[in-house]
Formats: structure tokens, C-alpha cells, sequence
């Protein structure tokens, strides 16, 4: 088990976490927050990378810093950016990586292998990695991380780069590795974790705003989600009134998705059940950026212009 307890960190006098509480075992954990929310700064404490500055966070009851190597040789870590030469071939990486964590010859080269046909990497194994797009590099950092077969995996915004095709393999890798195995991954895309994530884990101000199962955490707003079709001469005032989560412009007005919190509802709202992403854009609404994003962008009314054209 991995426990977090009464931590902070703090950046000078700004305070980037306050008072965490976690614990993780065998599973996938999704962190979700937005940019800027602290969970770089968690994952690298988790990490070993930086440390605390009040509270402790412990492996198997005892405290990381403590442990030092020996938590180190349990974990695989893939940060935002990962370096590497680029000349190096994506096995060459690998066995180098191999040798500093002290592998074997044989053994990392089996395991090398291995792991980039894990990752779809195998036919370009000896390319040289100046040659690879950013989704192919992100993958070689997946492969990486997973060398020393770790005990506790942590990943930082991993599919960044990553194709739909390859986000889904990716996605069924994590199922798999998440049975024996510790997995956290920090993403602000909520489909990178709705359907593998054990848990989620919400950070809101610093601090943890909600940790629970997917189905526990939408239903927050279980009763709450709505769609309709809204005027074109009333859309403003809705936008004010509602939380809006999702709206498309059309002919004849706006179908909106939105949050209503009272009692009263009206006949042609039509109740939605609510998703993740439902859940992540309510509780990181932002209503000032949102007031002057529609100052600097007035929605002009969708309808028909000259010649039968939409506009």
C-alpha cells in the first residue's frame, strides 16, 4: 500500500497542496484536475522526486525517503517530458535505461522487446527516434516506465501525443497492469480514465476534493443533468441562469446540456445521466473566464443567410 498522510507543499509562500490524505493499492487511479492544480507536484512527491514540505508518504508502512533505493527499485515513473537522445533507436533507449537500473544484459534485452511490442513499437524497434512522431516517443516513455517491472507505476499526462487507436491500447494495457500492481495516472482527459480507473481522485484548490469510484463520483449529479433546445433569443440568459456543460449551435437555436440544482424542472428539459466529464466541467466551472469569454466571443444567432447558407 501507498499512503499519503497530512501532506503539503509549499513553493516559497505559495501553497500548491494542503493536508493530502490518500491511500492506493492494486488498482488504476485516475488523478483529474485541470491544468495548474497541483498534480505534477503530487506525482513527483509520490515519485520520491520532491519532497514534502509537512506530512509523510509511505511504501508498505515505511516512509519513501526512508526506503530511498529500495522504493525506487518498485516504482516506474513517466513524467510530462521524458529525455533521450534522439539518435538513440527506441531498443538501444531501453537497454541503456536497463543497464542504470542495474538489468542484466540478457534479461534487458528480453525485456525490451517485450515491452515495445507491448506498446506497437516492435517493427520500428531499431529506427532511430528523431524519425518518430510524438504519439511514437510518448509510447517508448510508456515502455520505459514499465522496464523493471514496478510495483507502483506513476504516469503523468501519458496519452499526451497518443492517436485514438493508440490511446485504447494503451487504456487496455493499464486493465491489465493495474491486477497486480499500483497504477496512478494524472490526466485532464476524462476519457483516458472513465473506464479503466479503480478510483478518481479530484484536486480542487490544493486540496483532495473527492476520491471514489467513477460510478459514486457522476453520481454527484445524479438528477441534476439536463438537455434542451434553447432559443436563440433566450440562449444569453440560460447561459446565466445554468451551468452549461455542453451546447451546440443548430438552425433554430442551442441544444444545451446543463445543470439545474432546484427542485423545479420544466417539460421539455429531458434528464440525462450524468458522466464524468459531466462531473469535471461542474466542479472546475469557471464563471469569470466564462463571463469575459463571451464579451470577447458574442455567440451570433445560428440561422439561415443569404442564398439558404448557414451562418
Amino acid at each position: 500500500m501507498l499512503t499519503v498522510h497530512a501532506v503539503s507543499r509549499r513553493y516559497g509562500n505559495d501553497l500548491a497542496l494542503e493536508g493530502i490524505d490518500l491511500s492506493f493499492e492494486n488498482g488504476v487511479y485516475g488523478l483529474l484536475a485541470p491544468n495548474g492544480a497541483g498534480k505534477t507536484t503530487l506525482l513527483k512527491m509520490l515519485a520520491g522526486l520532491l519532497p514534502p514540505s509537512e506530512g509523510e508518504i509511505s511504501y508498505e508502512g515505511k516512509s519513501i525517503a526512508a526506503l530511498d533505493e529500495k522504493y525506487r527499485m518498485q516504482l516506474g515513473y513517466l513524467p510530462q517530458r521524458f529525455g533521450y537522445y534522439p539518435s538513440d533507436t527506441p531498443l538501444k533507449y531501453m537497454q541503456y535505461l536497463a543497464a542504470i537500473k542495474g538489468m542484466g544484459r540478457k534479461e534487458a534485452l528480453e525485456r525490451s522487446e517485450l515491452l515495445l511490442e507491448a506498446v506497437a513499437l516492435g517493427e520500428v524497434k531499431r529506427k532511430k527516434m528523431k524519425t518518430f512522431s510524438g504519439g511514437m516517443i510518448q509510447r517508448v516513455g510508456i515502455a520505459q516506465a514499465l522496464l523493471n517491472d514496478p510495483r507502483v507505476l506513476i504516469l503523468d499526462e501519458p496519452t499526451g501525443g497518443l492517436d485514438p487507436k493508440e490511446r485504447a491500447r494503451f487504456r487496455s494495457l493499464l486493465t491489465k497492469l493495474g491486477r497486480e500492481r499500483i497504477v496512478i495516472l494524472s490526466t485532464h482527459v476524462v476519457s483516458d480514465v472513465e473506464s479503466v480507473a479503480n478510483e478518481i481522485v479530484l484536486l480542487k484548490n490544493g486540496r483532495v476534493f473527492a476520491k471514489d469510484k467513477p460510478e459514486d463520483i457522476c453520481a454527484m449529479l445524479a438528477g441534476k443533468v439536463y438537455e434542451t433546445k434553447v432559443p436563440d433569443t433566450e440562449a444569453e440568459a440560460f447561459r446565466k441562469n445554468y451551468p452549461i456543460l455542453a451546447e451546440r449551435g443548430e438552425a433554430d437555436g442551442w441544444q444545451m446540456r446543463f445543470v439545474s440544482e432546484g427542485e423545479k424542472t420544466l417539460p421539455h428539459w429531458e434528464p440525462m445521466k450524468p458522466g464524468l466529464e459531466d462531473v469535471f466541467l461542474y466542479v472546475y466551472r469557471d464563471r469569470e473566464r466564462q463571463t469575459a469569454e463571451q464579451r470577447l466571443f458574442p455567440r451570433e444567432p445560428v440561422g439561415v443567410g443569404e442564398g439558404g447558407r448557414l451562418r
